[in-house]
């Protein structure tokens, strides 16, 4: 049993493991934090009350807290039993979080602190070498680090009119609460300001839009709220109320992303759709499955109004009604219910489908298929190039590699697109982009998900995970832009090297790091391709 210590100078906040291996306490006398590992001191830092606030609100509803309790917290233990292939049984601290500086840091005596430089390049700054030095002046003792700049004579479009489509699902009531602010109020989208224009720059061209209450059923520690309210009127009839809906796609737009809006989902997880019902002034829930008749009939006046709506708005050509790895049957019933709302609506969603012709997965407008999963390659995937039809490729909470895990080498960021690159592959899906957990910027981790799983950004800054892959992005582009100027001759010699990123699996001991710098190396001046605001 491990228990709260209230009173004194020190408090000890939690204890884990059997043997108290790992204990995290806080000093109010000198406002440290404090952590021990096997009874040594760790590390201490700094910091104001909102983790103390934190573990309090949790005293609050605990007297004592045993063992069981503790790993159902979403800062301790619970990876090891959900995710053991993973076997990560202590904590860590890890660099990732990129915090903006100002003219000074602090940094203790006899230690080192890695600092991430952003230089963007105009687009209009003339080719040459640019030659500069970085200043550390520490108490009058000046260290100069000079660094020279190559900018090649080619200019990377702006992220708008790149070709790769990044799907990456954003979810704003995370932001809300992590900022404590009134959901769609004035202070919510301008904290999603920032977040939502650094997506744009890497080149997001989807809005995720949230269409019925918990369409994953709360998989994130914020879940996602139904964007259109339905009431069913006291006749009968439905109403729906597209106010919400409305603003958070405007504001999207208005951000950058204006490609697509796709529509999460007709096929929830928990197979519940929930509304207003006006006769009985009460929130109810109808539970039914695809192929049912009670899912016909709440649907179809559904969709028949969203997609009357949506032209309404000018936005039916970019709106897709999106599932998320559904099992096919389920799928092809709901496929007759959107196509009898309207025959042009058009589907979206990430499964491990097959797109040969006249399969489900051929209809399909956006497919996005796990990196595992089968690569589609030759008729099939010119096919669907040739049709306009998107196909990408998803990570999630696997695999172990490569992905964009807090403990993940970073290169595997930049591997990612050059994967897309190898096989042809549109872009890239990764379903979290923003779904915080309770404290990002103190522990990256939240139920069974692996750390950094549900994040690729920080409220107020960016990561290493997120600024490795948007590298990686710009470096598709810089392919694609080669393919059109380079001689044949000279892209099959690249071709070679770039079909080493072709494979769907990725050992442990791959190194991710070397394959990335060959391929950067083959590209040859590929790193020094600018673009106005780019960080290189």
């Amino acid at each position: 049993m491990v228990k709260f210590k209230l009173g004194g100078t020190f408090m000890l906040l939690v204890t884990e493991g059997k043997y108290k291996i790992n204990q995290l306490g806080y000093n109010k006398k000198t406002s440290e934090y404090v952590y021990f590992h096997k009874g040594k001191e760790i590390w201490r830092e700094k910091g104001d009350d909102s983790l103390l606030n934190y573990f309090n609100s949790l005293r609050e509803s605990y007297s004592c807290i045993n063992e069981e309790e503790i790993a159902k917290f979403p800062i301790y233990k619970k990876y090891e039993e959900s995710c053991d292939e993973f076997e990560r049984k202590e904590t860590h601290l890890m660099a990732d979080r990129l915090e903006p500086a100002d003219n000074s840091m602090a940094i203790d005596k006899n230690t080192t602190r890695p600092m991430w430089l952003d230089i963007r390049i105009p687009a209009n700054a003339a080719p040459g070498k640019y030659k500069g030095s970085l200043q550390a002046d520490c108490d009058g003792t000046v260290l100069s680090i000079p660094f020279t700049l190559d900018v090649a004579d080619k200019v990377l479009p702006p992220s708008a009119e790149w070709s790769f489509h990044l799907d990456l699902w954003q979810n704003p009531y995370a932001v809300a609460r992590y900022f404590d602010v009134p959901l769609w109020s004035q202070q919510h989208f301008d904290k999603m300001r920032p977040l939502m224009e650094r997506l744009a720059a890497a080149g997001q061209k989807v809005i995720t839009c949230s269409v019925i209450q918990h369409p994953w059923n709360g998989q994130t520690y914020d879940p996602f709220e139904s964007m259109i309210a339905k009431m069913k009127q006291v006749d009968g009839s439905w109403k729906y109320d597209y106010t919400v809906f409305d603003r958070w796609v405007e504001f999207m737009m208005s951000c950058g992303i204006t490609e697509q809006i796709d529509c999460y989902t007709i096929v929830p997880w928990h197979y519940q759709f929930e509304y207003y019902d006006c006769a009985t002034n009460t929130l109810k829930t109808l539970a039914c499955h695809p192929g049912e008749q009670a899912y016909h009939d709440f649907l179809l006046p559904f969709l028949t109004d969203l997609a009357a709506h949506l032209k309404a708005k000018g936005w039916f050509e970019k709106t897709c009604i999106s599932m998320d790895e559904r099992p096919l049957d389920q799928l092809e019933e709901a496929w007759k219910v959107v196509k009898e709302a309207d025959k042009d609506f058009r589907f979206e969603g990430a499964a491990c489908f097959d797109v040969a012709p006249g399969s489900f997965g051929d209809r399909m407008y956006d497919l996005s298929i796990d990196y595992g999963h089968q690569i589609h390659q030759g008729a099939d995937l010119e096919r669907r190039l040739a049709n306009g039809q998107v196909l990408t490729f998803y990570t999630c909470c696997g695999p172990a590699r490569p992905n964009t895990f807090i403990y993940s080498k970073p290169a595997e960021s930049v591997y990612l697109p050059w994967h897309a690159a190898a096989i042809n592959y549109c872009g890239y899906l990764r379903w979290a982009y923003c779904s915080f957990p309770p404290q990002p910027v103190v522990d990256t981790r939240f139920g069974p998900w692996h750390c950094g799983d549900t994040f690729l950004t920080y409220p107020e800054g960016s990561s290493i995970r997120f600024e490795r892959l948007t590298e990686g992005i710009q470096d598709y582009e810089k392919i694609r832009i080669l393919r059109q100027t380079v001689s044949p001759a000279k892209m099959a010699r690249f071709d070679k090297v770039l079909a080493k990123f072709s494979h769907n699996v990725m050992a442990d001991d791959f190194d991710v790091d070397a394959l990335v710098r060959e391929g950067k190396a083959a590209a040859g001046g590929l790193r020094s391709v600018r673009r106005d605001g780019c960080p290189l």
